[in-house]
Parts: structure tokens; C-alpha cells; sequence
């Protein structure tokens, strides 16, 4: 356990009295208790665990997360065209955002602490299906389509997609218990905090370790890595907008079943 006085003066340190209240009171009351270290970040592919075939509508352990979660905000990113790909992705039929129930259930503290702060998680993706993964690799196999390039991937060549560690064949997003996700204003849903960059950009820029942020953005996401840490999630290294549940209940199972 990494004790407050730990915590703060790194927080005095990247945080001038120029930012936003909001999101100093925010910070300062997350450091304000004993907060677990985190997890090591683990890279998100997973080679074990065979793939459920099932088609069902849903299978028994996942819920339809906004009917568990008040008030939260969601943007399913590969239900439409405003993604990577620049397409609807295989499997998501329509836009409903599907997860573990125990996830969902993790996640009700989180979305309480930020409503109480005047702020709601803002969701872009939970539950994967297989073949959305699939989908993802057939893109990244074909080097000649680089229509989206500019948007989403501008510094990192498509054909290290791979070895960068932002496609693979496997995701612990179709285990059910991994979570895209950022912050917002409850009051305006369009207005996300400032992360430094946007979700699903591939560089390294979205990654824990950069030195090029400015101190808000920097507390944009000490904001959402705290809160979701205390609350059973740990980080990946490479995306700041994702998170998985530490005790997720389907560790080796890869779930095929559409989103609709």
C-alpha cells in the first residue's frame, strides 16, 4: 500500500493551481486515502483459453451494463464507422453495451464517486466478440487500406499494429470484463476530459509513461486510473482508456456471441 504522504507531494508536484477545481478537488480526494498499488500493467493478449461458439443472445454471467450502471454515458465506437477501422466491426449488431455482470457491478462505485463529483464515466467499449477481433486482424492484415491513418494511427506503421501491442488475435475483451472507457461532464455529455489524446489512437503518446502532457491532461488521468484501480481494475500500459476487473469471472473463455 503506497501511503498519502507518497501520493500528494507527486501530485503538488505535476499539478499547478492553474487547473480546473473541479478536477483538483477530484484528485486531491482520491489521494486523500490509501490507494492499493496497482496491478503491473499486462498486455492485453491472451493465447490461452478456447473460444465459446455460441450465438446466443447473451450467455449466462453478462448484463446489459446501462441497466446496471445510473446515468452513465456510452459511445459505442464499433457499432457505427468512427473508429480504426472506418466501418461498422463484425458482431456489433446493435448498439448496446454488454458485460460481465461482475464488472458491471464494479463498476457502480466507480460511476458513484464520479457523480459525485459532478462527472460520469463515459463508455466506448466492453464486451467483444470474437469475430470483432477477427475483423480487427483481417484490417491490420491488408497494409494496402490505410484510409484511416491519419486519424487514428499517424505515427505507427499498420504493419506493427502487432508488435506494437495494439491489435491481436486474442482480447480480454471477449472475456467480458474489459472496459474502454474515459470521463465526462454529467452536465454536458459531449464535453470528455482532456486525456492528450483521443480513444483508440495508436501511439505511443497514449501510453502511461509521457512526458509530452500538459499537467490537466496529466490529472484527467490520474482521475480515471485512481478511481477505477481502488475499485478492483488495473491499467493497460499502452491505452490509457483501458481497464480490466482483477477477479473477472471467465479468465479463459473467449466469448463469440453478437452484441445486439
Amino acid at each position: 500500500m503506497k501511503v498519502r504522504t507518497l501520493i500528494q507531494p507527486f501530485i503538488c508536484r505535476i499539478i499547478p493551481q492553474t487547473l480546473s477545481p473541479r478536477i483538483l478537488t477530484a484528485v486531491f480526494a482520491i489521494s486523500s486515502v490509501l490507494l492499493p498499488v496497482s496491478v503491473p500493467a499486462q498486455s492485453v493478449p491472451d493465447s490461452a483459453g478456447p473460444v465459446s461458439t455460441s450465438n446466443r443472445l447473451m450467455v449466462r454471467g453478462f448484463v446489459y451494463a446501462e441497466e446496471i450502471l445510473d446515468g452513465v454515458l456510452v459511445d459505442l465506437r464499433y457499432y457505427g464507422s468512427n473508429n480504426f477501422v472506418g466501418a461498422p466491426v463484425d458482431g456489433y449488431e446493435a448498439p448496446r453495451l454488454i458485460m460481465s455482470r461482475r464488472s458491471a457491478e464494479a463498476l457502480v462505485p466507480v460511476q458513484k464517486e464520479l457523480q459525485s463529483m459532478g462527472l460520469t464515466l463515459k463508455i466506448f467499449d466492453a464486451y467483444r466478440p470474437q469475430q470483432a477481433v477477427d475483423h480487427f486482424v483481417r484490417w491490420s492484415l491488408d497494409t494496402e487500406d490505410t484510409r484511416t491513418k491519419t486519424a487514428w494511427y499517424p505515427l505507427v506503421e499498420k504493419e506493427n499494429l502487432f508488435d506494437d501491442g495494439y491489435i491481436a488475435e486474442r482480447s480480454g475483451h471477449s472475456r467480458g470484463s474489459a472496459v474502454d472507457l474515459t470521463v465526462a461532464d454529467a452536465r454536458f455529455p459531449h464535453q470528455e476530459l482532456d486525456m492528450g489524446t483521443p480513444f483508440d489512437f495508436f501511439d505511443p503518446s497514449s501510453g502511461a509513461a509521457v512526458e509530452s502532457l500538459s499537467a490537466q491532461q496529466r490529472a484527467n488521468r490520474l482521475l480515471l486510473r485512481s478511481v477505477m484501480t481502488r475499485h478492483g481494475f488495473k491499467p493497460y500500459r499502452n491505452e490509457w482508456w483501458h481497464f480490466s476487473l482483477i477477479d473477472e469471472p471467465f479468465p479463459n473463455t473467449y466469448f463469440n456471441f453478437p452484441v445486439r
